[in-house]
């Protein structure tokens, strides 16, 4: 007899939850562009995770004894599978929209919020995925997977936000030439810095 359930995917909702316990007041929609970024990833990837919490600042008694710069200066947090807790990840809302900044940097960080967000979900769905599925990736070889991770699902996100707009299909044709002038730069930067 063949079993039935095959190919049949569980009723088990995959989504996950999202804790809003920050007081800072959030870009129109952001828990809406929270779900449009994790749905851009493979659901494989996002196994295990229970929530995205939202937070002002992170705050975790691991972080003093890791000696973190200011308050507000760690944007995520991926907390691991502990004690029968699910995986779930921290965004703190105060180091990405920087409410004590003045004016102009809290406007950019505003206008930039959008794509910085689906850059640290990225992110930190990449330590998820890299920590607890992929264990033939060597610890010091971690950190390059995760941000090679995340710059590729970034850039097939950013792609797919802006094949409607205007400013994507005037600077389309000029992109070859943009990438080719940034690696010519990261290389001459490289070279300078083996001089010194």
């Amino acid at each position: 007899m063949a079993i039935k359930t095959a190919g049949i995917r569980s009723s088990k909702s995959s989504e996950l939850k999202i804790e809003n316990q920050s007081s800072i007041a959030l870009p129109k929609d952001a828990e809406a562009n929270i779900r449009k970024i994790v749905s851009s990833l493979p659901i494989e990837h996002m196994s295990g995770l229970e929530k995205i919490r939202l937070v002002d600042f992170i705050s975790d008694p691991r972080l003093k004894s890791a000696g973190v710069a200011a308050k507000g200066a760690l944007p995520g947090l991926y907390h691991p599978k502990m004690q029968g807790k699910a995986a779930w990840l921290e965004v703190s809302m105060g180091a990405l929209l920087q409410p004590t900044e003045p004016f102009a940097k809290r406007w950019m960080a505003k206008t930039s919020f959008k794509s910085n967000l689906a850059g640290l979900v990225f992110s930190l769905v990449g330590q998820h995925y890299y920590l607890t599925f992929r264990h033939s990736v060597k610890k010091q070889n971690l950190e390059p997977q995760i941000r090679q991770y995340a710059e590729k699902n970034l850039r097939v996100w950013s792609e797919k936000q802006a094949e409607t707009s205007r400013r994507a299909k005037l600077f389309k044709p000029l992109r070859p030439y943009m990438e080719r002038w940034a690696k010519w730069l990261n290389k001459k930067a490289a070279n300078a810095q083996k001089k010194a």
